[in-house]
């Protein structure tokens, strides 16, 4: 942040500029970091710095990957963490969590990988991103832009981290015989299981919620979904806050990585 990232910053500028020089819309960014380390943590948090000045109201999308308490790769994991925080805070318009245990047991427990390595958890995080920013690339029923995400999600400026899931997430083995419903999916997108975080959303409260299908969903298989999941008691939404769903629809099915860990499926949330 104060040694090598200073001397780079300009650099770094002086290429987004260009890049946003050829753009007829500029409509956002997406920041991709991981805050464990310096230079994620460091240059990242600069680099957030000094796209709102330059950029001042373009809304920025970080995808922020988070250290996790069972697997560190540094003793400075937490300075690094609680330091970039405070320009998420000020910087991004949403926030994006990821942390790496999550994961990590998504790719032991649902894709039946012993040992995973970097480029597994890379490319599971890829799909999450991937369907997240669909809408902005393909045609669907009801599409969302970037500048929805913070509209949907975000009840006070600062309250803007937001937990992510997917699902289906089955290995090529399993999808043989398995084609999941909407219904399926929309279940078993709010399942721990599915969090790309550690943590039990059963023993909170929901504040706003999001759900982005792709692929082979038509409206009212959603709206079906959807009135089922309000049912449950396992999820409960916040009093000061109305019970909705932000819903998206994309025809454009999920595609995988040839020879990648998940499987080709119709339909994806």
């Amino acid at each position: 942040h104060y040694t090598i990232g200073r001397e780079i910053v300009d650099l770094c500028l002086d290429r987004i500029r260009k890049l946003a020089d050829n753009c007829t819309g500029l409509q956002g960014f997406l920041v991709f970091n991981a805050v464990g380390g310096g230079t994620g943590s460091g240059l990242g948090s600069l680099l957030l710095e000094r796209l709102s000045v330059d950029y001042g109201k373009k809304s920025k999308l970080g995808f922020t990957v988070y250290p996790s308490p069972q697997i560190s790769t540094a003793v400075v994991e937490p300075y690094n963490s609680i330091l970039s925080t405070h320009s998420l805070l000020e910087h991004t318009d949403v926030a994006v969590m990821l942390d790496n245990e999550a994961i990590y047991d998504v790719c032991r427990r649902q894709l039946d990988i012993e040992r995973p390595t970097y480029t597994n958890l890379n490319r599971l995080i890829s799909q999450v991103i991937s369907s997240l920013t669909a809408s902005l690339r393909f045609d669907g029923a009801l599409n969302v832009d970037v500048t929805e995400f913070q509209t949907n999600l975000v009840p006070y400026p600062r309250i803007h981290f937001m937990l992510s899931s997917y699902a289906p997430i089955i290995s090529a083995e399993k999808a043989y015989h398995e084609q999941l419903s909407v219904a399926e999916i929309t279940n078993s997108v709010f399942e721990p299981a599915s969090m790309m975080v550690k943590c039990d959303p059963r023993h909170g409260k929901y504040m706003a919620c999001c759900l982005m299908y792709r692929g082979d969903v038509v409206p009212k298989d959603v709206n079906a979904a959807v009135a089922t999941i309000k049912t449950k008691r396992t999820i409960q939404f916040v009093d000061w806050c109305p019970t909705g769903f932000k819903c998206g629809i994309n025809y454009q099915p999920p595609t995988v990585v040839p020879g990648g860990d998940l499987a080709k499926v119709m339909r994806a949330v």
